[in-house]
């Protein structure tokens, strides 16, 4: 089985001046990403606005995604509620040869590990084929998992519990198991994670950092002595001070004026912030204007 790692960016969704999905600049900016540097995207994470996009637009994007020319790089989100509405578009998405999804257990409702297990033993045995990254990130609905959690399910799905995406931080320096991929949610945690064994990163920035983060990644693979590390967290402290969707779709709209449509509750920055951004980034003399406009 092939163990998943490298640089992951969670892919932006771009949108329409109606704010429906603009399918095939939501590719082109995912495609551009893996030729700037990244090993994968993940497709509908948080960054893409998945919860806001409609079931009907993803099956959409997917269609056109399965004849991408990097079709085997993607994680496909699910970003649902719905057990069946997760499960019938994990269907589809299997149908059309993706494997690999990024899945979040559900929002809003108090639940505990047994109810977690429960949840993703429902999808899997629906769709045994599936291989799943779990999705922990506390701050958006609610769970966090545990270690014993995440032994249990691989105890019980070995061959379709494959990874997890750590933005809560409390498994990616304490989790140590064998073939199983573990991506800590920030370039902050990129170097140390690289060294305690984790597998890469999946993070939103990396639609700003592509190229410094594979350097990153690289030099650590090869031995060579870190020369981007410094820059690359500097880079990621500047877009922490700001929602990340806000900022790296504020950053973008500077270049295509697309990127400045984004979903209600979500917002650009102010114009006080983008300023702080911009002039923050300077300061540290960044700029990636070859990964703007996709």
């Amino acid at each position: 089985m092939t163990i998943l790692s490298g640089i992951f960016a969670a892919t932006m969704s771009v949108l329409n001046s109606d704010l429906s999905l603009n399918v095939e600049k939501t590719i082109a900016h995912a495609e551009k990403l893996i030729d700037q540097g990244c090993h994968g995207t993940a497709i509908f994470g948080s960054t893409g606005q998945s919860q806001l996009i409609s079931v009907a637009e993803k099956i959409d994007l997917l269609n056109k995604l399965s004849r991408s020319k990097y079709k085997d790089k993607h994680l496909i989100g699910t970003g649902m509620n719905s057990l069946g509405e997760t499960i019938n578009f994990m269907k589809i998405a299997c149908s059309l040869n993706f494997k690999n999804f990024l899945i979040m257990p559900p929002a809003y409702y108090k639940y505990g590990d047994s109810e977690v297990i429960e949840f993703y033993t429902k999808i899997i045995e629906s769709i045994p084929e599936c291989r799943i990254i779990l999705y922990n990130f506390e701050k958006l609905c609610g769970y966090k998992f545990s270690i014993d959690c995440i032994k249990e399910l691989i105890k019980k799905f070995p061959n379709q519990i494959v990874g997890v995406k750590d933005s809560s931080y409390n498994l990616f320096e304490n989790l140590k198991l064998k073939n199983f991929s573990i991506f800590p949610g920030s370039e902050l945690k990129l170097l140390k994670g690289l060294e305690l064994g984790c597998s890469g990163i999946i993070t939103a920035t990396c639609n700003v950092t592509a190229k410094l983060s594979r350097k990153v990644y690289d030099d650590f693979v090869s031995g060579k002595k870190q020369s981007a590390n410094n820059k690359l967290c500097d880079v990621r402290t500047i877009f922490d001070r700001y929602n990340l969707i806000s900022g790296v779709h504020t950053y973008y709209s500077r270049e295509d004026k697309i990127y400045k449509n984004i979903l209600p509750p979500l917002s650009l920055l102010s114009k006080n912030e983008e300023k702080d951004l911009i002039d923050s980034l300077k300061d540290i003399n960044f700029s990636n204007k070859s990964s703007l406009a996709a």
